[in-house]
């Protein structure tokens, strides 16, 4: 395709989704699977107009899917409820962890014993396949930061951090196929790759965020009274501490995520502590009828909020680019036995179990273990950790393999979880509302 013609398609696109956004939300599909049939339409698999190779553009896929989960992972962050509880935070804790492991353990065997593949590949495809996605996955995700449903904050919580949590295995797959030096007994990969990359990567993101947070409180009260620019902060902060991060050898994505979460737990807890000193401060006979009246009039900016907006927009010009060239590099012979017995395995089989391993024990509940266990969206991250591990010296035969079997998945992800994503959390609030009826 050319220029001109791509300028076409992409814009026409866009006028359509934006003229037509209501009539989608009513809808009962996603806008993932309208990109996604678009560009399998226009793709080798349909039109044959363009056709998008992964394994020669990977250096270029590498990078627009980094950005997208960064940006994606921003977002999610500042979404968080505040204050922080570690009993709400446990069960996503547990997905993102224990979940994580069963999951790559599950595949891995899979790929062995089933596909063929040699430990090392198999346990990288476990890697690749096993995070759910931020990006994809929003419509089972916080919607704003004043959202208290807890399904979608244990999804958008494990999405957040498994993210960062899937690395680990994607070195150590690295590793068995000789791509990455893991030491003697794995020693190396245990120390360096598990525990340093993890808790300094969440450490130095805590840091940042808190940094940034107070920052911008002192510069925007007296005596500065400066105006400072939300985007601009946001996108900063996301940058500085994702290379700030990787340059330490710590897991970025994991680092961003807890820069976003600290920076708003932070904002709001400075906030707080603000309207409670103007009420303390105020005489009982002049204070207004409401404690917070007056105080809502002008509420008090905050560079999480303000920066939001404009990640969300870049959320949904990513994912639609990038799921319009999933869809342009599909063949009809991609679709192999193996590639769908593979997704419906993670889909039906995996993913349920590794829930049900990682919450056991936990008070969850049962109809919110059963959704969490199938809305377990596999999609950007997972083509990034591929494109990650092509552009370390992953062989081009088993990148090819991998490759189709990324891309059935993702895509099977988008079709299946696109279309049972609204009638089934429907139904999910619906039998809430019963429930909680007295």
């Amino acid at each position: 395709m050319t220029n001109a013609q791509w300028f076409l398609l992409v814009g026409g696109l866009l006028l359509v989704m934006g003229l037509s956004f209501t009539v989608l939300k009513r809808s009962p599909i996603t806008a993932a699977i309208i990109y996604l049939a678009v560009g399998m339409v226009v793709g080798p698999s349909g039109l044959n107009l363009f056709h998008f190779n992964p394994l020669k553009q990977s250096a270029l896929l590498e990078a627009l899917t980094e950005v997208a989960v960064l940006i994606s992972l921003f977002s999610a962050g500042v979404k968080m409820p505040v204050p922080f509880s570690f009993a709400r935070w446990r069960a996503p804790i547990l997905l993102a962890t224990v979940s994580m492991a069963a999951t790559v353990a599950m595949v891995a065997a899979f790929a062995s014993y089933v596909l063929g593949l040699p430990l090392g590949a198999a346990v990288l495809l476990g890697a690749i396949v096993a995070p759910t996605d931020p990006v994809l996955a929003t419509e089972v995700q916080i919607r704003h930061p004043g959202d208290r449903d807890q399904l979608r904050f244990t999804l958008t919580c494990e999405a957040g951090m498994n993210d960062g949590s899937a690395f680990p295995f994607v070195m150590l797959g690295m590793g068995l196929l000789g791509l990455h030096e893991i030491g003697d007994f794995a020693m190396r990969w245990l120390v360096v790759d598990v525990l340093w990359a993890t808790v300094g990567g969440i450490a130095i993101g805590i840091v940042a965020g808190i940094a940034l947070a107070r920052l911008g409180w002192t510069l925007r009260r007296e005596p500065h009274n400066h105006e400072l620019l939300d985007d601009f902060l946001g996108l900063g902060l996301i940058g500085v501490v994702y290379g700030l991060t990787v340059m330490l050898h710590a897991w970025g994505f994991l680092a961003v995520f807890a820069a976003a979460v600290a920076l708003r737990q932070t904002e709001l807890k400075l906030a707080k502590a603000a309207r409670d000193r103007v009420e303390q401060c105020t005489p009982p006979e002049t204070a207004p009828a409401s404690s917070t009246e007056g105080l809502d009039a002008e509420p008090l900016p905050t560079v999480s909020e303000g920066s939001l907006i404009f990640k969300e927009h870049l959320e949904r010009l990513s994912e639609l680019m990038l799921i319009l060239l999933i869809g342009g590099t599909l063949f009809l012979s991609s679709w192999t036995w193996e590639a769908v017995g593979l997704a419906l395995f993670v889909f039906v089989l995996v993913r349920p179990a590794s829930v049900f391993v990682g919450l056991l024990g936990t008070r969850t509940l049962w109809r919110l273990r059963g959704m969490t266990g199938w809305f377990g969206v596999r999609g950007i991250g997972s083509l990034y950790y591929l494109m990650y591990a092509i552009q370390h010296g992953l062989p081009e035969a088993l990148a090819l393999q991998l490759i189709q079997l990324t891309l059935i998945v993702v895509t099977l992800s988008i079709l299946l979880h696109g279309i049972s994503v609204k009638p089934l959390m429907g139904r999910f609030w619906r039998r809430g509302k019963q429930l909680s009826t007295p």
